[in-house]
């Protein structure tokens, strides 16, 4: 895949050396993941709102009610952004100003678009939910008329983005070495947890395929171009 073009809004300043710029890298991040955090301006106060999300080709998709401050506020801007990050170890140094993380974290920008047309809509709704946890959306009851209404769902075009990527042990100062501290990374995995069905379900119900075929950290790797 081709690189995105770096410019005042995507370009990488801090830590340059860590940026990346090529699409492929970009669209790796957001596919193993399914929430992002969006930047919105509000009564001249800047919010940021994490939400799920799903992405199809060269759009980021999300939704939210239709008087959802978040999205409407969205759709009044030009330009928006998310961020995607993915928090993949603490790198503990001999020395505290040293200490860091290892992560993987992309951001995109582009125009906000409603999605009207109910076929594509409940598409969306279907890319975002097989986004969290894929075979669900065959598993459940999918929305009627009144709930497809009641949701709005706005595509966010990836024109421009960059990723940012650490991924090493502690960098101490050499005189720091001859310390008798110990330094490395402890890496973070978050795996599923313990299954708690509903108290309200039916006794005779099994738990479901997607439940078990869950796995966070590589929910969804493939791209849906």
């Amino acid at each position: 895949m081709p690189e995105f073009e770096k410019t005042s809004l995507n370009k990488i300043v801090r830590g340059s050396k860590r940026a990346h710029y090529d699409k492929e890298l970009v669209y790796q991040i957001l596919d193993s993941h399914f929430l992002c955090h969006v930047p919105y301006a509000h009564q001249n106060t800047s919010i940021v709102i994490p939400t799920c999300y799903g992405r199809k080709g060269d759009q980021i998709l999300i939704h939210g009610s239709l008087k959802n401050r978040m999205m409407l506020s969205l759709l009044d801007q030009d330009i928006v952004s998310l961020t995607v990050c993915h928090m993949d170890g603490l790198v503990l140094a001999r020395s505290v100003f040293h200490h860091s993380v290892n992560y993987r974290s992309a951001t995109i920008f582009g125009k906000p678009q409603i999605i009207d047309d109910p076929e594509d809509k409940m598409e969306a709704l279907k890319i975002i939910t097989e986004n969290i946890i894929p075979g669900r959306w065959d598993e459940a009851r999918i929305p009627n008329k009144k709930e497809l209404n009641a949701t709005l769902v706005i595509a966010i075009s990836i024109d421009k983005a960059s990723a940012k990527v650490r991924d090493e042990g502690a960098l101490d100062e050499l005189e720091d070495h001859k310390l008798d501290v110990w330094a490395g990374v402890l890496e973070l995995e978050t795996k599923p947890g313990e299954i708690v069905k509903n108290s309200d379900c039916k006794p005779e119900l099994k738990t479901p395929e997607s439940v078990l075929n869950f796995e966070y950290s590589n929910h969804n790797v493939q791209s849906n171009n």
